[in-house]
């Protein structure tokens, strides 16, 4: 499991060239990590193609687990665009619809996607507010048309997020093809997700 490196929190991009250069050392680590993997990128080609110099892009990303970490957290906020009111009777639907999307998207760069999922799972024992969790769950919960989710909601809801994670890992490990990928992804959905609308 990758390591995070530096205690130190991340700085936050304010004005409009700081976003500019946050923007583009994203733009550089996808494209390395999607031809290299986590383990083979270096911050230091990031940097080069990011067009900045090393101490900023360190003063962004302290580590290479923070820097595809927050990677992830742009691509699924990118997918805000995906989320579809669902028909008010099956909110496992949209929920469906949404992480089937999102898988085909992740398996198109199964390399870049690995790191991600690495970074964050890291993440997640480390620091959880930072990881892409929460992102993630507002999405479920737009896709499924929730405005209050009881407790049951959230519990149903993280075991929908974990079973999908494992499934894509499934793909990624070369057990499994994309075809699989959304056919298990809607029976998880289903499986899972078949009482909420009664839990509302």
């Amino acid at each position: 499991m990758p390591r995070l490196a530096e205690d130190r929190l991340p700085a936050e991009p304010v004005s409009p060239d700081q976003r500019e250069r946050y923007r583009r050392i994203l733009r550089a680590a996808a494209k390395h990590g999607a031809a290299k993997g986590l383990e083979r990128v270096q911050m230091l080609d990031v940097a080069r193609d990011a067009g900045v110099a090393i101490a900023t892009l360190y003063r962004y990303f302290p580590s290479k687990t923070h820097l595809f970490t927050a990677l992830m957290r742009h691509r699924v906020e990118r997918l805000v665009d995906l989320v579809v009111e669902p028909p008010a009777a099956d909110p496992a639907e949209g929920i469906g619809r949404l992480l089937c999307q999102m898988g085909d998207d992740m398996l198109r760069t199964p390399l870049l996607t690995h790191a991600m999922v690495q970074s964050n799972n890291a993440t997640v024992a480390h620091n959880p507010s930072a990881a892409v969790t929460y992102v993630f769950l507002d999405l479920m919960l737009a896709a499924g048309g929730f405005d209050e989710p009881t407790e049951q909601d959230l519990r149903l809801l993280r075991l929908v997020e974990q079973a999908w994670y494992g499934i894509v890992m499934s793909a990624l490990n070369g057990h499994i093809g994309p075809t699989q990928v959304r056919a298990d992804t809607e029976l998880v959905c289903r499986l899972l997700l078949r009482d909420l609308d009664m839990s509302r």
